[in-house]
């Protein structure tokens, strides 16, 4: 039995949830969240509790179980609270712009990128950390690990875009004799 799979999500009173024709909707504070959820799985909601269940115990539908149940849980916290990432820029002249709805990168390249934000993601720039929140943590999670294949950081000095709680580790350069 999935560990995660079987636990319950609590609904609080400002949520909102409406399950038709396997289209799973959830309405908060934030925003409105929906997905379709796969046929081996069922969802039952009874008096703001929200449980996941399966009716046959193979392999593939028992990760579905767990998968579905903390995808519908990121949902009911992202409507509720919403999700931050940030990340930071180390290096000489590399800084990010906001303009509008795009951050604009100046890495060491002999060019600027120009990042165009997906809907539903905000973003604040202070100095050389970027903030990005959002209320669907996917989204979030790929934005930023977008952003950050922009220019991974380099072992040896550390140069590039790094999640603001990511450890590089560093490398020894050439030593002289």
């Amino acid at each position: 039995m999935s560990r995660i799979g079987k636990k319950p999500i609590e609904i609080s009173d400002k949520i909102k949830i409406t399950y038709t024709d396997r289209v799973l909707t959830v309405q908060g504070d934030k925003g409105t969240l929906s997905r379709t959820i796969h046929p081996d799985v069922n969802l039952n909601i009874d008096d703001k509790v929200l449980t996941v269940s399966i009716e046959t115990m193979d392999k593939k539908t028992r990760s579905l179980w767990g998968m579905t149940r903390a995808i519908i849980a990121n949902m009911v916290t992202g409507v509720s609270q919403g999700f931050d990432r940030s990340l930071e820029i180390n290096g000489i002249g590399y800084r990010a712009v906001l303009k509008g709805n795009n951050i604009e990168f100046n890495l060491g390249f002999s060019h600027s990128i120009d990042f165009p934000l997906p809907e539903g993601i905000s973003a604040n720039i202070d100095k050389n950390v970027i903030k990005l929140s959002g209320i669907d943590k996917d989204l979030l999670g790929y934005t930023a690990s977008t952003i950050r294949s922009l220019r991974p950081p380099e072992p040896y000095k550390g140069k590039g875009v790094k999640y603001v709680e990511e450890r590089i580790q560093r490398k020894a350069g050439k030593t002289a004799k």
